[in-house]
């Protein structure tokens, strides 16, 4: 007996242990006290410190760049490995395309949470003290796969109480022409950001971290090559800043109607479009669904010169911005040829506001009938006295039931909406643009975008063979939500029509690098057009 516990007790010290959980040792420079006093003295001061264990700059807004972040490289691709085998899902929507992680805070895995551990103490003090932020211990920490096409378009991270944001790079060898790198806005004195000042190319174990401000624009560019751009990413936290206001921009001008009578339409429109019966089955259509794509809507010659004018190189466009909010080109009226001079002149006629009103059920023109009438079931002839002839009356008002509904809704719109902010407090209007498309083209939601009821009038050239997968569609999504409640595809010679209310967004994809395959193919087809209109009530 006693021997046996001699033995037991001598087997004690040598017992096998578990293995031992990981510590993730941040790089050496981190805790050299007069390097954290120096990069204290220059973020705070506003210059640039460079040494070789940190890198500090105040432009565009103040950032830092810190290589080999975490020290030995074992512990790193240990941590890589953690990363890729976790699960990842598909985030697409205006704003990015890419793959993500859950939230990293309370996963188990052994180096993950060694990192966060690391995050949270040791390089949160650091800084607290360089920015001089009181920042809490908690943070919010994700993993991201960027992969061919993924990008993530401008914004400035501001969330109350983010106040530092990081992203330490895990990549293979990395260059500028592989896409994805951390590109910093300059902004205006109204804090809207302008051009890119400087892009940061991802290098393995480097952290990047910058003051989250009302000016800390910033994207992910395109990923252009078939590397995995992997990171992980996130905020610290602290007070919150007071965030100035935003300048309002000015929204594209409104004109009513210009007079022309019905010639005009005969001049341009596939006759099939100016039948009653068509008419009537298009509207009847428009009001279960809200949306209607008109093939052929331009006589087959007109479209045909419409292209050729396209491509006139006389033509003046400018970048729309700012980048928060969309990057596209648009045309200057006064540059266009004749031909499209002549079209914009047809979209904003008092003809084609009232084919419209034909098409919707929607009160675009004095002719189009009131919802007394509608009610008593009158049908109303389109054509005043001047307008009659002998061409068919094909611009007679159809009996409606009810308005047309939102997309994604199974109902109409109840009377409750049949409001002065739904039909305007002035006479039927329109604003619109023509605009020109191509790779890294895109609009974004943004929250002064829908403030009223309104129809959407899109025209598209120059789309033969336009891949969806190419991006360039406009995507109407609800207020709040990702999920799409409908998706109009660049078409060639077809008229998409979109009646939207104020809780209904709208947004085109960003056109990504597939599409250059389409110009690779077709010489001279790197772009298309649309003619883009708004028609209020």
């Amino acid at each position: 007996m006693g021997a046996k516990r001699r033995a037991a007790a001598a087997a004690a010290p040598g017992k096998k242990r578990g293995k031992e959980a990981p510590r993730a040792q941040l790089c050496a420079g981190l805790g050299d006290t007069a390097l954290r006093e120096r990069a204290a003295a220059a973020w705070r001061g506003g210059e640039p410190l460079r040494h070789e264990a940190a890198v500090l700059e105040p432009a565009p807004f103040r950032h830092g760049v810190i290589p080999g972040f975490l020290a030995g490289s074992a512990f790193a691709e240990a941590l890589r490995d953690e990363l890729l085998r976790l699960e990842f899902r598909r985030r697409c929507n205006d704003l990015l395309s890419l793959r993500q992680s859950e939230e990293l805070g309370g996963r188990p895995e052994p180096h993950v949470a060694a990192l966060r551990h690391a995050l949270c103490e040791e390089f949160r003090a650091w800084l607290s003290a360089v920015t001089q932020i009181e920042l809490e211990p908690i943070i919010d920490i994700s993993c991201a796969k960027y992969e061919y096409t993924d990008v993530l378009l401008c914004h400035d991270d501001e969330l109350e109480g983010r106040r530092v944001a990081f992203i330490l790079y895990l990549v293979p060898p990395w260059d500028s022409s592989d896409g994805g790198t951390l590109d910093l806005y300059g902004t205006d004195e109204h804090f809207q950001p302008q051009q890119i000042v400087k892009s940061l190319v991802p290098s393995w174990n480097t952290l990047v971290f910058f003051e989250v401000s009302p000016v800390s624009f910033h994207q992910v560019s395109e990923v252009l090559s078939g590397k995995c751009r992997l990171s992980v990413s996130g905020w610290f936290h602290g007070p919150a800043l007071a965030r100035p206001a935003r300048r309002p921009e000015a929204a594209l001008p409104r004109s009513p109607h210009i007079p022309h009578d019905h010639e005009i339409l005969y001049e341009w429109i596939n006759p099939v479009y100016l039948d009653m019966d068509s008419q009537a089955q298009i509207q009847e259509e428009f009001e279960e669904r809200s949306e209607i794509l008109l093939k052929d809507f331009l006589k087959k010659e007109k479209f045909q010169l419409l292209c050729g004018a396209l491509e006139d190189k006389d033509i003046q466009w400018s970048s729309r911005g700012p980048a928060n909010k969309r990057l596209y080109e648009t045309a200057e009226e006064d540059s266009l040829p004749d031909i499209l001079k002549q079209f914009l002149h047809f979209l904003r006629s008092e003809a084609l506001f009232l084919l419209l009103s034909n098409f919707t059920g929607l009160k675009l023109h004095f002719l189009a009938p009131s919802d007394e009438e509608e009610d008593a079931g009158e049908g109303r002839a389109a054509d005043t006295a001047e307008h009659s002839d002998s061409k068919p009356d094909q611009e007679t008002k159809q009996h409606t039931e009810s308005p047309p509904h939102q997309p994604g809704q199974p109902d109409s719109i109840p009377e409750a909406q049949e409001s002065e902010a739904q039909k305007g407090s002035g006479p039927p209007s329109c604003a619109g643009e023509l605009r020109r498309w191509a790779h890294r083209h895109y609009t974004l939601v943004h929250d002064a975008q829908a403030t009223e009821f309104a129809l959407d009038l899109l025209f598209f050239c120059g789309c033969q063979d336009w891949d969806p997968d190419y991006g360039g569609f406009t995507s109407y999504i609800a207020k709040g939500e990702d999920e799409e409640l409908l998706t109009v595809n660049p078409e060639d010679n077809c008229l998409a029509l979109v009646y939207r209310d104020k809780e209904t967004l709208k947004f085109v994809k960003y056109i990504n690098q597939r599409s250059s395959a389409r110009a690779k193919q077709r010489p001279g087809t790197a772009a298309f057009w649309d003619f883009s209109f708004v028609y209020y009530e």
